[in-house]
């Protein structure tokens, strides 16, 4: 059995973007005959054929799950999360190419994976606000609900009776103050309630 450690090349992914991908190949030669008389040199077109293999493979996934812009659609097999469904993809490509030299692809796996250098700051903060938005929206989500219990409780146990400007003006204050990523500061209210 032998292992080839493909470097890191520069390739586009399905999106376009530049990525860097390298990947482990570990082969053995099952049919000496066509190893050594169907190719001129069987480690270099295992070299060859796996490069093929990891370019065609990259350019099939993006990189990474973000939304496409042109169709709104999430890509959920991705390069970086897609994992042994990916592995498998390779591997089963570079099994169909190396077939015919009489070579058996043992295992093949991405071993190297990161945005190209002139956009991996970009897509780094790409990554940050998509973070932040979906934990700002599961806030937004969780100060509904309890926005929503608060005025059902405080109706239910007769505590106070809103008319629709409270209760708006209740709402937009409770959602400021559990939505805020900065703590409140409250105000005593010292006087009626109407003031």
């Amino acid at each position: 059995m032998r292992n080839l450690d493909t470097p890191p090349i520069k390739v586009n992914d399905s999106l376009g973007n530049p990525i860097k991908i390298g990947a482990v190949v570990v082969w053995k030669v099952k049919e000496t005959f066509r190893a050594a008389f169907d190719v001129d040199d069987y480690q270099n077109f295992v070299n060859i054929q796996s490069e093929a293999a990891i370019r065609k493979l990259a350019g099939h996934y993006p990189y990474d799950d973000f939304e496409d812009e042109d169709t709104g659609q999430v890509n959920h097999l991705t390069l970086r999360s897609g994992g042994a469904e990916i592995d498998e993809k390779l591997e089963d490509a570079l099994t169909r190419r190396l077939n015919i030299a009489g070579i058996e692809v043992i295992e093949a796996r991405i071993s190297y994976l990161a945005y190209s250098e002139e956009i991996a700051s970009a897509m780094l903060q790409r990554q940050q606000a998509t973070a932040i938005i979906a934990a700002r929206r599961k806030i937004v989500e969780g100060a509904v609900g309890m926005v929503d219990d608060a005025l059902k409780q405080l109706s239910a146990k007769k505590i106070v009776e809103l008319d629709d400007d409270k209760r708006a003006a209740m709402v937009s204050n409770l959602l400021v103050v559990l939505c805020s990523d900065k703590a409140a500061s409250p105000i005593v209210n010292a006087g009626t309630l109407h003031n």
